[in-house]
């Protein structure tokens, strides 16, 4: 999501970065470009008004900062309107309420019923709060089930509810059920319709009369775009809704429904679905966004996500077996699988700052699922007795058996021992050579936008097998002096060709 929105945008802004003065004129430019990239994102026009009227105001109004460049004030000016537009400071639920009742509402298919489960699971991890699902959608005896299904996936009690009772008395009589339980955080997942109704709404008033939830939190799919965005507004008059949970905001959607809720409805979005897991929750931080949005990357959240997977005492043995010299490759195929774990590593490497640029100019070059796919079956190849003495790999009859068993070239075998032995040296002269360190001791990453990396340490030390990191086997992208693999001549006639046919196929279109 935001890609398409995220170019539109840096095509706007290169357009200002080699202007001496902010005029009226080279901003009405710059803005007609975030005009028609806003509209294009499918963001509601009003908004897209608002919007371009604040930053022409501020951007005419300001004086520019000492230190930033006419364009880059610019920027600032719209990554602060955008962070406005996505919601401002977050209101955070309130987790002191005893019990904490959250109303799960929406259309039918938006996604409130997986919702309710990655919530109940995200807030158990976070906030240790011990859930209780209830199932009130009666209508659909397979949303009952679904959530049945959640809960002993979760492991955590779920309502008897079945299709013949009333939705009111389920909710009522659920909130005894989860004190006698001992449960802090109830979960009702209200019934959806395929469109609004006054039957739908007056249940769902009278649920909020009968249980009074201290959050109604309206389900979208953000791949609905306006529509998302309509149907909120109609909600949040009939039931005052607190905040709103987007959907399948991993999918291609331009991104129309984030940009538009909080200035249509005056609700921000709390919650974003970013993947079928039920672990596959994030808090919406309207400031992150914006940053991932303008091509700056999304550090913290990257951070977040590393830190629930590995564990501190972990990565501190980690740490201390790079200073030693110690790191194996039976250490890195279990770092390589706690990477995975994440997510994507072409959502993981966008995150960082710089490098959705890096991986756009490598184009078809730059494809780290196949890479690591690849340096896993090499490292499964090996023996655990060669994994853990990597100076047995010297023997050509080892890394013969070893590019047979992993179905590539010998050569291929070489170039990852010998990356592996650079990272492995790489590691232990930043560890020590005094140099100023971050968490658990271990050092900031140079190399990336002249200001280095922020501390990487939850990730184990660095992050070996990433592109565009000098020395890292495992991924494409850059060589040890930073310069592009090298492409065939064969590979570039090939692109070139695609391109050209691109170009004459939009002709005829126009045409």
């Amino acid at each position: 999501m935001f890609e398409s929105l995220q170019e539109r945008l840096g095509a706007a802004f290169s357009k200002l970065g080699g202007k001496k003065t902010l005029d009226e004129n080279n901003i009405k430019e710059g803005l007609r470009e975030v005009r028609l990239a806003l509209l294009e994102a499918d963001v509601n026009f009003k908004v897209v008004k608002q919007f371009v009227d604040q930053v022409k105001e501020r951007a005419l109004g300001d004086e520019v900062l000492k230190g930033l460049e006419p364009g880059q004030h610019f920027i600032k000016i719209v990554n602060e309107e955008l962070i406005e537009l996505l919601g401002g400071e977050q209101k955070d639920l309130d987790l002191k309420a005893k019990p904490l009742k959250l109303m799960m509402v929406g259309l039918q298919g938006s996604g409130k019923t997986t919702s309710s489960g990655k919530i109940a699971l995200f807030l158990r991890k976070q906030h240790a709060k011990k859930p209780y699902l209830v199932p009130a959608d009666v209508y659909r005896p397979a949303a009952i089930d679904q959530l049945n299904t959640l809960a002993k996936q979760l492991d955590v009690p779920v309502y008897p509810s079945t299709t013949d009772m009333n939705p009111v008395d389920i909710c009522k009589d659920a909130l005894k059920k989860a004190e006698e339980l001992g449960c802090d955080l109830v979960l009702f997942d209200t019934a959806g319709r395929l469109h609004i109704d006054e039957k739908l709404m007056d249940e769902l008033e009278n649920i909020k009369r009968e249980c009074r939830p201290q959050e109604i939190l309206f389900v979208a799919d953000a791949m609905t775009g306006q529509d998302a965005v309509t149907v909120a507004e109609s909600f949040n008059e009939k039931l005052g809704i607190t905040g709103v949970v987007l959907t399948k905001m991993d999918g291609d959607a331009r991104g129309g429904a984030a940009l538009s809720i909080k200035t249509v409805t005056g609700r921000s979005v709390k919650f974003v679905g970013v993947g079928e897991k039920l672990s596959d929750l994030e808090l919406f931080h309207p400031d992150r966004i914006a940053s991932r949005i303008l091509g700056m990357g999304d550090m913290m959240t990257l951070i977040e996500k590393a830190q629930s997977q590995i564990d501190e005492d972990e990565a501190k043995a980690l740490a201390e077996k790079m200073a030693k010299a110690e790191f194996d490759f039976e250490d890195f195929l279990g770092h390589m699988k706690k990477l995975k774990k994440l997510g994507s590593m072409e959502g993981l490497l966008k995150m960082i700052p710089g490098m959705g640029n890096i991986m756009k100019q490598l184009g078809d070059n730059a494809l780290p699922e196949d890479e690591m796919k690849r340096t896993e079956a090499i490292i499964s190849s090996m023996t655990i007795k060669e994994r853990r003495q990597p100076d047995l790999l010297k023997s050509a009859s080892r890394k013969d058996r070893i590019a047979r068993g992993s179905g590539v070239k010998v050569a291929e075998v070489n170039a990852l021992i010998k990356n592996f032995k650079q990272m492995s040296k790489v590691m232990q002269s930043m560890m020590g050579g005094g140099k100023k360190k971050g968490k658990f001791g271990l050092p900031k990453l140079p190399g990336l936008g002249g200001g280095g990396m922020p501390d990487m340490s939850a990730l184990g030390g660095g992050m070996p097998g990433m592109p565009g990191m000098p020395g890292m086997p495992g991924m494409p992208g850059m060589e040890e002096d930073g310069a592009k693999r090298t492409i065939s001549k064969k590979t570039l006639k090939e692109r070139n060709k695609k391109k050209l046919n691109k170009k004459k196929n939009k002709k005829k279109k126009k045409k």
